[in-house]
Parts: structure tokens; C-alpha cells; sequence
């Protein structure tokens, strides 16, 4: 068993001090509450692609694609490429989202329906940012002890992270998350390509590792068993649907323009799709490694840089440590910054503390980043397992997309259907979750087997059929009950989607959510349904040119992927 050599614990001593430096260097920039949380959107190209890449592509992502292929095959590749169909809708949404204007997405909630639908959205918006969190810190922690063969500690690897990525956050706020982001995306990407060809070439490259792994469907990325293809399109279906509504999504408003938000986005995920690939050669490499050991899930991805790292090169343990700390640490950060901006914005200003000065809302939000991240901490603790905590992470983010999208582009959607139908999915989602067996109640002991065999997998409603369930009710709900309910005044909504439609200039001012500054005229309203109550914008140019482009860059990967996975046949 290999353990950590006196370079490796300097290299990691020497990252993460520098890191730290870069975090509260940054902070010099925080002026206001609105720059704390959304910074002050002045950043260029180049800073929203490294933003992107770091904010969208961490370790716990490698750790969980790496161990769910680990047990299943290459399919298990979709646990992160679920995100992937919603690569072409980035190109198109991105720019909403800077058009909106808004420091939290709560904000949307509160301009497009009421002050009651934004509050249940900062309620759950928080505890998906909890698991969040916590789904990183316990990926991190195992990963970290797999690695140094436990001579860093699980909880010493949580608490190391913590105290640091809390310290810089509530310093620098979201500035220290774009600033750190450029160095931590980077080696992310670099250590993603580093462990696979050294484990092929101990096995004897991909001919060697389909001999090891006797059975063909281990190299599909499609099974008849448990990610099939309609497990995909419905999971994907699921991530789309909540996309918007994950509040870390705003981050990527703080680019100058709509074009370099769109570009930032799109080329983080861009990376972060081809990384996907690396991660699950990884694991399936995992696989043949350990055939017949018992070995801790979560781990998979720790036990392969231990293994395979030393013998490339001194040091490189060390800085492959480092780095899945430091990029814990960058997306923790901006994390708990977009939970106290929620907190702060959406709760504290509006219902309790409604005319306090700028810095008592800058102080407000430190708090709360530390109050958010001691509920992250607790509940990492309690987690089953890091594909356990990813799961229920999709879940969390899919709860009030059905009321976004269609308020978006439904004028006769209310509030009150907002609220009934988030209740109603909630309900729904709650009432069918398996993670509360262990708390006294067991949906599946008592009702699996009366649900047809097509809804059940091993004994339990299967994870495809409880999205079906909970999203449709949702919708259903909220539709008819938006029929039935006064409508929402006219004026409010012509003044929300003349925000969304108006594009952003690169020196237009900053302002209030959904309010377009002084002197900008709202954009013509161009709809592809001439129909008053609905708001479905006709795309420019720039739209369907890069949709499509960005359409069939997906076919290509997915191509790719194929044939990288058959070779060695």
C-alpha cells in the first residue's frame, strides 16, 4: 500500500496556500452586496470560459461517473452525460439568464409570480444547495482518504476544505470563485487524462481490458438493465427541466455581454463532456484492477491515483490531492455564496431587515455562508453514498423547473398554480423517495408490488418512472390550477418579458432584477405563436446558428465515445 512521500504533502501545502492567497487577494474587488454575490459582471471571454469550466467540471463529478462504471459498465457514463442533450439549450437559455438581470433565480420567481412562489423557491433553492455541497465534501473526503491510504483522514480532508474555501468565500464572495476557477479548472481537466493510459497499459490496453472483462455488455452505453435507453432520455429530461432552477446557474451572469455567457457555458460543459470520457475509462479500468476485491464504491477513483500516480512522477500524488481539494474548495465557494445570496436577497432583505445599509447586507450574507455550510457538513455525515447523494441532487433541482418553464413562456400561468403545482411535485417526490426507509417510512415495502413490472426495478419504483410521476403531476397541477385563478396583472408581465427579450449592451449599467436601466428601449415583441398568452420568442440568427452547431458537436462526442469503447473488440 503506498502512502504520501515529503514532496507530495509540499506540493499540497504550496497549493492550497496559494490558492488561499488568490481567494482573499480577490476580495479587494468586493464593493457592494451585489458584487459579494454576482460580482460585478465585468468579466471578459476568457474569465467566463475558466468560470465555466471550474464551476461545471470538479472531482466528485470524476469520483461518481468513475464508481457508478465501476459497478455497471460504460454506462455509467451518463451519470454525468444525462447534461449533455442540454448542451444546444445552453446557447439559448445563457443569454436569458443574463437578461434577466437578477443576482439569484429566486428573483425570477418573485418578478414572474409573487413574493410567496420566490420564497419556496429560496427554501428549496437552499436545500438543494445543501446537498450540493455536501455531495462534493463526502466525495472529496473518500476520495482524499482512498489516495493518501488514509493518512489523510476523511474528516480531516472535509475539515481542511471547509475552513478554507469558507474563509476565502466569505472574504471574496463569487470574485474569489472566477479568480480560483482559472487555475483549479485547468488541472482538473489535465489530472482527468492522467490515471486511464497508465491503467491500460498495465492491463494491455483496451484488448487486454475486454479480456480481463469477459462480458461485452460492460462496454455498452446502453444496457437492457438499468440505464437503458429510456432511463436516459427521461433522467436527461429531468436535468433539463431543472437546469435553470440550479442556483448556481446565475453565476454565469456575471459576464459582460450575452455572448460571452453563452460562450462560457457552453465551452465549460464542452470540456467537461470530453473529460466525462476520461473518467469512465477510469472506471471501468477500476474494474478490471480490482475483479474480485472488496473495495469501498466511493473510493474508486482515490484507489486509482494511488496506484498509478506514484510511478509517474514524484510529486504528482500530491498536486492530484491538492487539486481535488482546491476545486472542492472553488465549487463549494461559489455554491455558498449563491445559497446566502438567496438567504440574503430573498428571505433576509424582503421579510426581515428591508432598509439596511449595503454592508449590513454584505455581513448578512457572510453569516449565512457559514450557516448553510454547517447544515452541508451535518448532512454529508448522513449521506448513503455519493450516487445515492447525485440522485437525490437531480431530484432537488427538477422541483420548481416545471413552474419556471412554463412561466417563462405562459402568461396564464399564476401564482397560485406555481405554488400548488411545486407543492403537489414535492409531495409526490417526497411521498415515493427511497432515501427515507431508514427514517420510518418505505414506499417500496408497501406499494412496489402493485405497480406494473415496467415501473419496477429490483423490487423498487425505478428512478425514470418516479420523475415521470412527480414532474407530471406538477405540471398537470399548475396548469389547472393557473386556469382557475385570477390572472397576473398584465402590466407586471409586459415588463417582464420586455426584459427577457432585450439583449444586454457591454456598458449597459447594473440594475434591479428584471428592470431594464434608464434610456434602453425594450425589445419588439417577435413570438412564434401569435397568440397573446403565449411568449415564445422568434430565435435570431446567432441562436439557430449555434444550436445547431452546438447540436451536432453532441452527435460527434457521442460518436466518439462509441468508438473509443469498441476498440480492442
Amino acid at each position: 500500500m503506498k502512502g504520501l512521500a515529503a514532496i507530495d504533502w509540499l506540493v499540497i501545502a504550496a497549493y492550497l496556500v496559494g490558492v488561499t492567497v488568490i481567494g482573499f487577494w480577490s476580495a479587494r474587488r468586493v464593493q457592494s452586496a451585489t458584487s459579494f454575490f454576482i460580482t460585478d459582471r465585468k468579466f471578459g471571454t476568457w474569465f467566463m470560459m475558466f468560470l465555466g469550466l471550474g464551476s461545471g467540471t470538479h472531482a466528485d463529478q470524476a469520483a461518481t461517473v468513475a464508481s457508478k462504471t465501476f459497478l455497471v459498465g460504460v454506462s455509467g457514463i451518463w451519470y454525468q452525460w444525462i447534461y449533455l442533450f442540454l448542451s444546444p439549450f445552453y446557447w439559448l437559455t445563457m443569454a436569458l439568464v443574463r437578461r434577466m438581470r437578477a443576482v439569484t433565480v429566486s428573483d425570477f420567481f418573485e418578478q414572474r409570480y409573487s413574493h410567496g412562489v420566490s420564497l419556496l423557491y429560496a427554501a428549496l433553492g437552499i436545500l438543494q444547495l445543501i446537498v450540493a455541497i455536501a455531495l462534493m465534501l463526502r466525495t472529496t473526503g473518500a476520495m482524499v482518504e482512498a489516495v493518501s491510504s488514509g493518512q489523510i483522514g476523511f474528516s480531516v480532508a472535509i475539515a481542511v476544505m471547509t475552513v478554507l474555501f469558507v474563509a476565502y468565500g466569505v472574504a471574496g464572495g463569487l470574485t474569489s470563485s472566477v479568480y480560483t476557477d482559472v487555475i483549479q479548472g485547468t488541472l482538473t481537466v489535465v489530472l482527468s487524462f492522467l490515471i486511464f493510459p497508465f491503467a491500460l497499459v498495465k492491463l494491455g490496453g483496451m484488448a487486454g481490458l475486454r479480456q480481463t472483462i469477459d462480458d461485452p455488455a460492460m462496454f455498452m452505453m446502453v444496457t437492457p438493465g438499468e440505464i437503458t435507453t429510456f432511463y436516459i432520455v427521461v433522467v436527461a429530461f429531468n436535468a433539463f427541466i431543472g437546469a435553470l432552477t440550479q442556483p448556481s446557474c446565475m453565476l454565469m451572469g456575471a459576464g459582460k455581454t450575452e455572448f460571452q455567457v453563452r460562450l462560457g457555458a457552453l465551452s465549460g460543459g464542452v470540456v467537461k463532456r470530453i473529460c466525462t470520457i476520461a473518467w469512465t475509462l477510469t472506471g471501468i479500468c477500476a474494474m478490471a484492477m480490482y475483479a474480485g476485491q472488496e473495495i469501498n464504491v466511493d473510493q474508486v477513483y482515490g484507489l486509482m491515483a494511488r496506484d498509478l500516480l506514484p510511478d509517474v512522477l514524484p510529486g504528482l500524488l500530491g498536486l492530484f490531492i491538492a487539486s481535488i481539494l482546491a476545486s472542492m474548495m472553488g465549487a463549494c465557494n461559489a455554491l455558498m455564496v449563491s445559497s446566502s445570496a438567496l438567504c440574503v436577497e430573498n428571505v433576509y432583505r424582503p421579510f426581515l431587515v428591508k432598509n439596511g445599509s449595503d454592508y449590513h447586507y454584505k455581513t448578512a450574507g457572510r453569516v449565512a455562508s457559514v450557516l448553510v455550510v454547517v447544515a452541508s457538513v451535518l448532512f454529508a455525515y448522513k449521506m448513503e453514498s455519493i450516487l445515492t447523494g447525485l440522485e437525490v441532487f437531480w431530484k432537488t433541482a427538477a422541483m420548481m423547473g416545471v413552474a419556471l418553464w412554463v412561466g417563462m413562456f405562459w402568461r396564464r400561468a399564476t401564482a397560485a398554480g406555481a405554488l400548488a403545482g411545486t407543492l403537489a411535485g414535492t409531495v409526490v417526490w417526497l411521498f415515493t423517495e427511497p432515501l427515507f426507509a431508514g427514517y420510518g417510512w418505505d414506499f417500496n415495502a408497501h406499494f412496489a408490488r402493485y405497480l406494473p413490472s415496467f415501473m419496477v426495478l429490483e423490487s423498487k419504483l425505478s428512478l425514470p418512472w418516479q420523475m415521470l410521476l412527480y414532474l407530471g403531476v406538477s405540471f398537470l397541477v399548475l396548469v389547472v390550477v393557473s386556469l382557475f385563478t385570477k390572472q397576473t396583472d398584465p402590466q407586471r408581465l409586459d415588463r417582464f418579458y420586455a426584459c427577457l427579450r432585450t439583449p444586454v449592451s457591454a456598458d449597459e449599467p447594473e440594475t434591479t432584477p428584471f428592470r431594464l436601466p434608464l434610456g434602453v428601449e425594450p425589445a419588439p415583441r417577435r413570438v412564434l405563436i401569435p397568440h397573446r398568452d403565449f411568449e415564445v420568442p422568434i430565435p435570431s440568427a446567432v441562436s439557430v446558428i449555434g444550436f445547431t452547431g452546438v447540436s451536432l458537436l453532441v452527435v460527434l462526442l457521442i460518436v466518439l465515445a462509441k468508438w473509443i469503447f469498441s476498440l480492442g473488440q
